[in-house]
């Protein structure tokens, strides 16, 4: 088991091996091997994954939305587009992420409660509560998680 009380603030960026998949209107979105994992106090993990693992068949298209991590930097935000069926604001990115996260560059985070169904390793993933954060819960990973009513102060 991982709390969520044991990340680190600033958050830790690690590569992982788990299989990453996204689903939306029965199409594959993601799936991947190949991903990372960011860690920060109070929040379940977030799993980022290469935009070039998204499926050929389906679309991620610019917003103009921005947000700003005081550790990653300038998030940018991203509609996912399958077939007829657009999800605004679906996920984000970080274009050029600061020091640490470097890696992320190139890279999207998949809000799982915008989609139809995010997985890892197979297990069906929570989405974290509130609107802002992308956190996925795992059956491994406990709280309580920052997000819901009353935890904007944490």
């Amino acid at each position: 088991m991982e709390s969520v009380w044991d990340y680190p603030r600033p958050p830790r960026l690690e590569r992982t091996t788990r299989r990453v998949t996204v689903r939306h209107a029965g199409v594959t979105v993601v799936d991947s091997v190949h991903c990372w994992r960011v860690l920060e106090t109070s929040h379940p993990p977030v799993y980022y994954v290469p935009r070039d693992a998204v499926a050929d068949d389906v679309g991620l298209e610019p917003t103009v939305r921005r947000s700003w991590c005081e550790w990653k930097g300038e998030a940018r935000y991203w509609d996912l587009v399958v077939g007829s069926d657009r999800v605004p604001e679906a996920a984000w990115s970080y274009d050029h992420p600061t020091g640490a996260y470097a890696e992320l560059a190139g890279a999207v985070a998949f809000y799982p409660g915008r989609v139809d169904e995010c997985r890892v390793d197979g297990e069906r993933v929570v989405a974290q509560p509130g609107d802002f954060y992308g956190g996925w819960i795992t059956g491994d990973i406990v709280g309580p998680f920052k997000g819901g009513p009353g935890t904007f102060g944490w």
